[in-house]
């Protein structure tokens, strides 16, 4: 269980250092795809308990987080 909990606070640091070190402001798809990641393996590793599990969270939430995030990119376009 330890080793779960350092690869979740691993990952979820991987991933806020990554979005951090963008030099412009990252469009919405680029932040959906981060915090799908994050938020899918936590709830992967809640409802599975398992590393596959926390992976394969992470991987499903950020294809929607992803998805999420272009339809509000497509929406923001428009507007302008």
């Amino acid at each position: 269980m330890k080793n779960i909990r350092i690869f979740v606070i691993t990952l979820a640091s991987a991933a806020t250092l990554g979005m951090a070190g963008c030099a412009s402001r990252p469009s919405n798809s680029q932040i959906g795809t981060g915090v799908g990641a994050v938020a899918g393996g936590l709830v992967g590793n809640a409802v599975f308990g398992s590393t596959l599990g926390t992976v394969g969270g992470a991987a499903a939430g950020a294809l929607i987080g992803n998805e999420v995030g272009k339809n509000n990119d497509r929406g923001r376009r428009y507007r302008n």
